[in-house]
């Protein structure tokens, strides 16, 4: 900047997470802070190089790793993924998404100056061709979680992605289970949890061409994993029981147009179970998920089809 100040730039509405983040600066020399709403300001107007990007892992809009993906290539600023503290799985997949790091809220200052001292050099963008064809979104999880990588951390990859399937495993689904609800009471959004699968067996090619149907029919913030052999849970944020019901029904029907069939030869069915919140009934996030399992079971119970819970 012209006055010789750099800037922490942070991604958020939470204004306690901007005050938060401006009494840790208060006596940082040479930076002030600057809050940021939008993901698009900061893709129109990125930071300097030099300064600080701090992304709010509560952001309203979007997942916050998708958010650091965007961001990757476009800024050569430090990026840091503000995050609850005991979130093991953070650090890894932040850095795997492009990020420097992750900061623990509420933000100490002293932590804010280790950062600053640790990190002092500028992450260098990733040139287009590592980020898929044109540059171009990849929804599918394995995708999001490799084209970043210079060297693909195989590891990582294998704790949070069903090798079969390349959606998310249950593993991390139980994680962001408990992160969207969190958010969810939070900012008083609707969250839809829903449950789908189908009765029998299929064969690998007919699995993973029922994973390019559940991408087809989502937006790329719905969290898309597999619970079991056959069945599937999907986490739909800002997203009410009509608007899961007619990506549940999208589903069936991109299922049917394609000829999927069981090992017998048998067409497959899909049964879905629906539960939103915020619902009078629904207080912890294993609520949400037993009462979406039951509606499955009772879906799948009549042959198919949607069940919404009451």
């Amino acid at each position: 900047m012209g006055d010789g100040l750099r800037t922490i730039r942070v991604l958020t509405t939470d204004e306690s997470l901007l005050a938060n983040v401006r009494a840790a600066t208060s006596n940082l020399d040479g930076w002030e802070v600057d809050g940021i709403a939008e993901l698009d300001q900061l893709l129109t107007c990125p930071p300097s190089l030099g300064d600080v990007l701090l992304v709010d892992g509560w952001l309203r809009r979007g997942n916050v790793y998708e958010n650091v993906r965007k961001l990757t290539g476009h800024t050569r600023a430090r990026t840091f993924v503000v995050i609850d503290r005991d979130n093991k799985l953070a650090e890894g997949i932040a850095r795997f998404c492009g990020a420097t790091g992750v900061i623990e809220r509420p933000i100490q200052p002293s932590r804010l100056r280790d950062l600053l001292a640790q990190h002092s050099e500028a992450r260098a963008p990733l040139a287009r061709d590592q980020r898929g064809q044109g540059g171009e979104e990849n929804p599918v999880p394995e995708k999001l979680l490799t084209d970043l990588a210079g060297k693909p951390d195989q590891n990582l990859v294998s704790a949070l992605v069903d090798p079969e399937t390349g959606l998310f495993n249950f593993a991390f689904l139980n994680y962001k289970l408990d992160e969207e609800f969190k958010r969810s009471r939070r900012f008083h959004d609707p969250l839809a949890c829903v449950m789908l699968g189908f009765e029998g067996q299929v064969r690998a090619e007919v699995m993973r061409e029922l994973a390019s149907v559940f991408l087809e029919a989502s937006r790329d913030t719905d969290i898309l994993g597999r619970f079991d052999e056959n069945s599937f849970l999907f986490l739909l944020p800002r997203t009410g029981p009509d608007g899961a019901a007619v990506m549940a029904r999208r589903v069936g029907d991109l299922a049917h147009k394609r000829g999927l069939v069981d090992l017998v030869g048998d067409p497959v069915v899909i049964s879905v179970g629906i539960t939103a919140i915020p619902a009078p009934d629904v207080k912890q996030r294993e609520e949400l998920f037993s009462k979406t399992r039951k509606a499955f079971l009772s879906a799948r119970e009549v042959g198919g089809g949607v069940v919404t819970a009451g």
